[in-house]
């Protein structure tokens, strides 16, 4: 297994901030980002927030990401942990065969997981939170909790390997120990 490689699941309409803050922040800490969509292409990512007098999230497109491999790619036993990115795109791929049998590897084996937003979609599509504590934004606490999880209204919600948040207001929250999770588990197999 490689100690340095963390995958990044996106697809179109995938959330720039909720994107690119753990991206970069992967890099900073030693750790090889693969991004990984339905199909090795270029992707477009979108700006969403709920500006003041509308009652619904306004979308803006973003910056775009060139997938590294495709879902049907992914071994996921080279990975050492893993980020399930929001905005539109998790609506969309939870529904992936290869995408479900990725994430039910990173839960099985315990290895370090982040969710921010819309992306407890593809986990909660794929049976894996069922007990399990977590954040997302609470238009997905629905999808959450009818899938057997817990919702938490936090900015940053640690359950075991689990770590969530629920929008990118909570990047700063969550993701240091989201990185913490992942740097025990490199000195853990080094």
């Amino acid at each position: 297994m490689s100690q340095e490689k963390v995958l990044i699941i996106i697809g179109d309409a995938t959330e720039t901030l909720d994107t690119m803050y753990p991206y970069y922040r992967l890099i900073e800490s030693g750790f090889q980002p693969v991004v990984a969509a339905p199909e090795r292409r270029r992707y477009q990512m979108v700006l969403h927030e709920v500006k003041p007098g509308w009652t619904i999230t306004k979308e803006w497109e973003g910056y775009t990401l060139e997938a590294d491999v495709a879902f049907s790619e992914i071994d996921p036993a080279e990975y050492l942990g893993i980020l399930f990115s929001g905005g539109r795109a998790p609506e969309y791929i939870r529904y992936d065969e290869d995408l479900v049998r990725a994430t039910k590897h990173f839960f099985a084996e315990g290895k370090p997981i982040a969710s921010v937003c819309h992306g407890v979609e593809i986990p909660a599509y794929a049976d894996c939170v069922r007990g399990r504590k977590m954040a997302t934004v609470p238009k997905c606490k629905f999808d959450l909790e009818v899938c057997g999880g817990i919702f938490v209204d936090a900015p940053c919600v640690i359950d075991g390997n689990l770590v969530s948040g629920r929008t990118f207001h909570d990047n700063g929250h969550y993701i240091g120990p989201w990185i913490d999770l992942l740097e025990k588990a490199r000195e853990a197999v080094a």
